[in-house]
Formats: structure tokens, C-alpha cells, sequence
């Protein structure tokens, strides 16, 4: 691991205004080598994406952390664990259930568990209308996944009305907001500021209608 990749994860952090300490890091940093290990294996990046992962995929992820609520969150779509991993590591109070039915990546996911001593993590090997949890889920986010009234069809077995729904855009999707499912609405678009990245993106938060 370079020094320069240390030096851009810790500026990014600082740019953030995160608390992470030296452990946090050293994870964040092991979680890095681990995804380039394993990419070309388990296809988990594009490689024009290894070049700016840490921009691009760990601070991408990081830059949510502050709407973050309740103990239990479920991310969809983990694909390589993002955002979940890396928030995971930044929230050892929280738990965190990573769901994807691609069976290489999970594995993957389940490598970095194990390697990381990740034990908020729960992985999920199966398409996300399938899953189910037998407690109460107080966030689900998504990353790059698909369009807000899609998904939130497939989450309505498990997305009580005290659930609130994360998902990260590009362009603010005025279009996949104007098409919501009629009881969900949009209580919340918050435009993030990733260090090191070069493109609009948004946090959206929807729940159900009262």
C-alpha cells in the first residue's frame, strides 16, 4: 500500500469531517488491497476503476455516513461491499447486512469479513425481493442500483413505515422522484461533496407516506 493512497484516504476523511482513528484506517487501507487482489478474479471493479478507487468508490461510500441512522441497515446490491463495508468499519456500533445475488461477490464480501474482523457485517446471497429479517430494518441504501420506484417495489415486504430508504444518484432524479410509488415520498436530497470526485452526486432519502 502506497503512501499516496494513505494520504488521499486520510485528507478525504478529514474533508468529510468523519471521525476515524488509526484502526479505522488500517481497515479502510486492508479493505483497498483486498479489492484489488481479488477484481480481476471476481470482476468486482472495471479497471479503468481501480486508478480512482478511493475517490470513486471508498469515499463515494463514506460521504453517507452522516445520515446514517438506527442500529440495523441493509445494503442492496452490495456487489464489492459499497457503500457497506467501508461504513461498516466507520460504524462498529451499527450493523450492517449486505445483500447481493451474485455468488462470487459475496464471497468476496465474505472474504473481507472474515480478513477484516468485521463482525457488524451479516452477508445475504440472494436477489433482494427474496430477502427477509426477522428484525426491525431502520435504514436500506443503495448504490448505483436502480430506479427509485423499482426498488422500492422489491423492498416492500421488509420496509416498515418506520424505515427510511437511502439512495445515492449522479443527477439529481427528478424524473424517478416524480414517479414514485404513491404511498412513499421524498423526505430528503441532500448533494454531496466527494473528495476527488469530479461528478454531481445526491443522497436521497425517501419513507413511507404518513
Amino acid at each position: 500500500m502506497t503512501d499516496s493512497i494513505r494520504n488521499e484516504l486520510q485528507r478525504g476523511i478529514s474533508s468529510l469531517s468523519l471521525e476515524c482513528n488509526e484502526e479505522m484506517i488500517s481497515s479502510l487501507l486492508a479493505y483497498i488491497d483486498l479489492l484489488k487482489k481479488w477484481n480481476s478474479a471476481y470482476n468486482l471493479l472495471g479497471g479503468n476503476e481501480l486508478a480512482s478507487l478511493v475517490s470513486r468508490h471508498i469515499l463515494d461510500s463514506l460521504s453517507i455516513a452522516p445520515y446514517l441512522e438506527g442500529n440495523l441497515i441493509v445494503d442492496i446490491g452490495a456487489g464489492a461491499g459499497l457503500p457497506g463495508i467501508p461504513l461498516a468499519i466507520l460504524n462498529p456500533g451499527k450493523k450492517f447486512v449486505l445483500v447481493d445475488s451474485n455468488g462470487k461477490k459475496t464471497r468476496f464480501m465474505f472474504q473481507a469479513k472474515i480478513q477484516l474482523g468485521l463482525d457488524n457485517i451479516t452477508i445475504e446471497n440472494c436477489r433482494i425481493e427474496h430477502y427477509q429479517s426477522t428484525q426491525q430494518i431502520d435504514m436500506v441504501m443503495c448504490r448505483a442500483f436502480s430506479t427509485l420506484a423499482n426498488t422500492l417495489m422489491m423492498l416492500q415486504p421488509i420496509f416498515s413505515k418506520e424505515c427510511k430508504f437511502l439512495a445515492m444518484k449522479g443527477h439529481y432524479p427528478e424524473d424517478e422522484i416524480a414517479q414514485l410509488p404513491d404511498d412513499f415520498e421524498l423526505s430528503k436530497s441532500i448533494k454531496l461533496d466527494v473528495p476527488g470526485g469530479e461528478s454531481q452526486r445526491h443522497l436521497i432519502e425517501i419513507v413511507r407516506k404518513r
